[in-house]
């Protein structure tokens, strides 16, 4: 047998489908058979070779997956590598049992953004029930989940994003307001805001830094803008601000058993629901983590082999 899979043959040029031979699985491996993968950022900066880490040539990209199991088990996977396949290998206990009823589709754009999105809120932004949390970037995969996670942790959420499309898909997941980004410090301002989660960066990071209460956290968690901000210090240092990096993939590499109870505990938790994600076919992998480094998506993506 042989698999079908999107390969990198040199960053920034553009990916192909090819043929390889079917995965064996090696001791507390498992082969997933996929029927989604999640597209995330991530992905297409290692395409490009903007990622800080850069795999060895050649290599399938693909963060996470959903399939099922030789035994007929639906599953939810990280992958890291691999994912952009009909079949991937995947460590034994990478692979976490889906709930009964939850969506296939919904699920493989599940680990990446709401594991971010918990990692950031609770054990970087040390969030409280009933704080203000502004997100950027919040008609995105990792805005949107962060909008849910907050609002299951009990904070009041203002979303920002960069259209009306965008603020729309916030407040339907659950955000209080939505607003642009036109006058972003003096809003967070106004709304006394606790905590800032930005993946986006540039020039939006000081924005959000300035408009943060005493006491609040700017956390950072990307740069989809393609600007790394330079934050004022004395910004930081006036009413006893924190600036807090949010490196989930990092962390969750090296507590793996952690990161599974993370993950299992969000897909059980009441009012995260992912919305219904965009589906594109294998071949169209190149489009779709362009249009995600371009901005030009609305929530998520995910790759179907099978279409």
């Amino acid at each position: 047998m042989s698999v079908r899979a999107v390969v990198c043959t040199g960053y920034g040029k553009p990916v192909e489908v090819v043929e390889l031979p079917d995965p064996v699985p090696g001791p507390d491996q498992v082969v997933v058979e996929v029927e989604a993968a999640g597209v995330n950022f991530v992905d297409g900066l290692m395409v490009r070779g903007g990622y800080q880490i850069r795999p060895p040539l050649p290599f399938t990209p693909g963060y996470e997956v959903a399939g099922r199991l030789a035994d007929g088990r639906r599953v939810v996977a990280i992958t890291g590598l691999g994912g952009f396949a009909t079949r991937v290998l995947v460590h034994r206990a990478q692979a976490v049992p889906l709930p009964e009823g939850f969506d296939m589709l919904a699920a493989a754009t599940f680990p990446q953004s709401y594991c971010t999105a918990m990692y950031a809120l609770r054990e970087r932004g040390r969030l409280l029930p009933g704080e203000r949390v502004l997100v950027l970037g919040a008609g995105g995969g990792v805005g949107l989940a962060v909008v849910q996670v907050a609002k299951a942790l009990g904070a009041v959420v203002l979303a920002a994003a960069s259209t009306g499309e965008k603020r729309e898909r916030a407040r339907r997941a659950g955000a209080d307001d939505a607003i642009g980004y036109d006058g972003l410090k003096e809003a967070a301002r106004s709304w006394g805001v606790d905590v800032a989660v930005d993946p986006v960066g540039g020039e939006l990071s000081e924005q959000a830094l300035r408009g943060l209460r005493e006491g609040g956290r700017l956390l950072v968690v990307g740069f989809a803008s393609g600007g790394i901000a330079r934050l004022p210090a004395n910004q930081v240092l006036l009413r006893n601000r924190a600036v807090v990096g949010v490196d989930w993939g990092a962390w969750s590499m090296g507590h793996a058993v952690e990161n599974r109870v993370m993950l299992e505990g969000l897909l059980a938790m009441p009012g995260i629901v992912p919305a219904a994600p965009e589906v594109r076919p294998l071949a169209e992998a190149g489009r779709a983590m362009d249009d995600l480094l371009e901005r030009r998506v609305t929530g998520k993506i995910v790759l179907v082999p099978s279409s």
